[in-house]
């Protein structure tokens, strides 16, 4: 054993997955599920009988939670599928910059400069009157797979 000292640069998270596997069959509608490498909610959910060659099938219609589209996917119930692991925070938004990014305030008193403005328009435009009149807004911002986006605002009063 040597007495030098290993210095490791990590430029990795912790080796977390972004998604884990689920067996087709237990999926139910409201879940998650990844179609074309897509983070998707699932809207419905039908299952066919098994065939001459075995397998049942389901069919999955999601949407995008991202974006909005509508995906579909078909896999034989027996087989894995890949979940993403979708997490929702709430921060405080302290500032709308003119190129779209928005400053939010975290839990831990740091701030957050690296997401911008959503593109749903009635959303955008709650947001945008929200903070001119100078209400305290709180927005819930979804992140999966390696996306961030706000997805719903709060309004917890005016700043004092």
């Amino acid at each position: 054993m040597s007495d030098e000292e290993h210095h490791f640069e990590s430029k990795a998270d912790a080796g977390a997955s972004k998604t884990y596997p689920q067996q087709a069959g237990t999926i139910r509608k409201n879940g998650y599920i990844v179609i074309k490498g897509r983070p998707c909610k699932v809207v419905e959910v039908s299952t066919s009988k098994t065939g001459k060659h075995g397998h049942a099938k389901c069919h999955f219609v999601a949407i995008d939670i991202f974006n909005g589209k509508k995906l579909e996917d078909i896999v034989p119930s027996s087989h894995n599928c890949d979940v993403p692991h979708v997490n929702r925070t709430d921060y405080q938004l302290i500032d709308i910059s003119e190129d779209g990014f928005v400053s939010l305030l975290t839990e831990n008193g740091n701030t957050k400069d690296d997401l911008r403005l959503p593109t749903d328009d009635s959303l955008l435009s709650q947001i945008k009157d929200g903070f001119a009149e100078g209400k305290d807004l709180v927005v819930t911002v979804m992140s999966s797979m390696g996306e961030e986006q706000i997805n719903a605002l709060k309004d917890i009063g005016p700043k004092n």
